[in-house]
């Protein structure tokens, strides 16, 4: 359930929140200072830990700091296969996915025909909802654009929890747990996964090599790509836990860029609505000063 500030929230806030969170696609735990961890986070498995490789760059923490969050980075080249992190710890820990877990499951919701196309409409149940804008019928398609977490529960009821939870084993995503409460659990948990564990499964989404179908693992990489330009295509999702309230904020994709891949994921603590856009422009930054998007 969504709490109640959140609910006092969406009056004061309304579409300019909404507009602030899904320029960058939206739907955590509490900011944490560096070298901490949100709260409901757990720690990875050590054999799913970084292989040896990883670059530890906590340089770049003043990246975050100039934005005035707390958060961590891991980015990962497909081609040596080593990974680089900002706070090391936090990039290793579990934390409540939000609304990128639409990426997985809008390909569970293909691969088990829960929904026959991206443009096929979802429709509205009737339930209040923190922003305006969710309460509406829309295409799968749009439900990912601007990140409407009820149309993605109704689509989480019709795939049912045995076919979720066979999906989530399937596709080795996070800790793969869906709990009790099926049209829920990537919101609120348990289902949770790192920052380090979401490069790992975009880079076999990047390469369509998911154990699915390739076409729709293309119609998945089309509904999240969100520019080209200057000899390169960037695919990102973006989630915020618990919106509009404070929380987890997410946003993660990969860059194609000179037939070189690189897959990332940031998250950040938002305290605060403004904090929102953040998630986008830190991570835009991290990837510039990483020499992966153009400067």
């Amino acid at each position: 359930m969504i709490r109640h500030p959140a609910r006092i929230l969406r009056t004061r806030l309304g579409a300019a929140v909404l507009a602030a969170a899904t320029v960058f696609g939206t739907a955590g735990c509490g900011a944490s200072a560096h070298g901490a961890v949100p709260r409901g986070a757990t720690a990875v498995a050590a054999a799913e830990r970084p292989l040896p490789g990883t670059i530890v760059r906590d340089d770049l923490r003043a990246v975050f700091d100039a934005a005035g969050v707390r958060g961590t980075f891991a980015l990962l080249d497909v081609r040596t296969g080593s990974t680089t992190v900002v706070d090391r710890r936090r990039a290793e820990t579990r934390l409540v996915p939000a609304s990128t877990f639409k990426v997985p499951h809008a390909l569970v919701a293909l691969e088990t025909g829960a929904v026959q196309s991206p443009g096929e409409v979802i429709p509205w149940d009737g339930t209040p909802q923190p922003f305006p804008d969710w309460e509406r019928d829309m295409t799968m398609r749009e439900a990912v654009q601007i990140s409407n977490a009820a149309a993605f529960q109704v689509i989480a009821r019709r795939i049912g929890p045995e076919r979720e939870r066979r999906w989530l084993h399937r596709l080795h995503y996070g800790n793969r747990e869906i709990g009790t409460a099926a049209d829920r659990f990537w919101l609120d948990g348990p289902l949770r996964i790192s920052a380090v564990e979401q490069t790992r499964f975009l880079e076999r989404l990047a390469a369509r090599r998911l154990p699915a179908s390739r076409e729709h693992q293309r119609t998945v990489r089309e509904l999240i790509r969100q520019e080209e330009g200057d000899g390169y295509a960037l695919f990102a999702k973006s989630g915020w836990e618990n919106a509009p309230g404070p929380g987890t904020g997410w946003w993660v994709g990969w860059v194609e860029r000179g037939g070189h891949v690189h897959t990332f994921a940031l998250n950040i603590g938002i305290g605060e609505a403004g904090d929102a856009g953040k998630r986008a422009t830190v991570a835009r930054e991290l990837l510039r000063r990483l020499h992966v998007l153009p400067a």
